[in-house]
């Protein structure tokens, strides 16, 4: 397992590696556009050979690239819809120029049409996504906090999503991004070793840890089925420190990388210090 953050790429996509390393990032990951909207600026042949320059001087192993936030493939606005598939599947091609090594993505709302309807939507845009797709970066499906009608916040949900998407485009470059903050707050609980356990065995029966491609490293500021997504530094919540050394030290999950969404910037290179110390 290996150990990043979320970091800026202000001022050019390849500052992004040197920012990693910075804060004693191993991997990492970042918007390679704005996640408010708007057009992304275009990925050149040069900007594309200067990040992976970048990638090699500050030893980065990995990136990875986090979709904007107004993806909403259940959208009964056929814009928001449509556009989520198109944005999507640009992200996937700029990773691809990249070398990232996924894309991860939440899904959106069942709130316009039910929930039912949204999770057909969802899948069908998956696909229409990876339609011809024939990049090295993944896809991964990030799960969700559960407020609302959120789509993604329990595994079976997910895994039939996934299951759909398979279906159709059987060696889809598909995966799960696992956010423990999110997790917790849809009832999945990580505060120790036994309660990781029962996740991963319920992740493994109801999507299969062979998705599994990435983690999320947030701890909660709400309660165990709280439905809220409120993150916080790593045992300053609610999951505490016992219980990322116990995620970080499971086998299972020995070769999936970790990533911080906490919230506050100055504590990520203490977190991923105390991360790389007891890993």
């Amino acid at each position: 397992m290996l150990f990043g953050a979320h970091v800026s790429a202000a001022g050019g996509l390849w500052h992004a590696p040197a920012n990693s390393a910075a804060i004693g990032g191993e991997v990492f990951q970042f918007f390679s556009r704005s996640p408010q909207g708007g057009p992304a600026p275009a990925i050149t042949k040069d900007i594309a050979a200067k990040f992976k320059a970048a990638m090699i001087e500050h030893k980065q192993a990995a990136c990875y690239i986090h979709t904007p936030y107004f993806i909403n493939f259940g959208s009964a606005t056929a814009r928001i819809a449509k556009g989520s598939i198109s944005v999507v599947r640009q992200e996937l091609e700029r990773g691809a120029q990249l070398g990232a090594e996924a894309i991860m993505t939440h899904l959106g709302s069942g709130r316009d049409l039910g929930r039912s309807e949204a999770i057909k939507m969802t899948t069908s845009g998956l696909i229409d996504v990876l339609k011809d797709y024939d990049g090295k970066t993944l896809l991964l499906l990030e799960n969700a906090a559960g407020a609302g009608e959120i789509i993604g916040d329990d595994f079976s949900e997910l895994g039939m999503i996934l299951d759909g998407v398979l279906k159709k485009i059987p060696q889809a470059p598909i995966g799960v991004c696992l956010d423990t903050c999110h997790a917790f707050a849809s009832g999945y609980d990580f505060r120790t070793a036994a309660g990781i356990t029962a996740v991963l065995k319920k992740f493994d029966q109801q999507i299969g840890l062979s998705f599994l491609k990435l983690l999320h490293l947030n701890d909660s500021q709400t309660g165990l089925g709280e439905h809220k997504d409120r993150h916080a530094d790593l045992g300053a919540g609610l999951i505490g420190k016992d219980g990322f050394t116990a995620l970080v030290k499971n086998q299972k999950l020995k070769n999936i990388n970790g990533i911080l969404e906490t919230p506050t910037d100055s504590q990520r290179p203490k977190d991923l210090a105390w991360l790389k110390s007891i890993h």
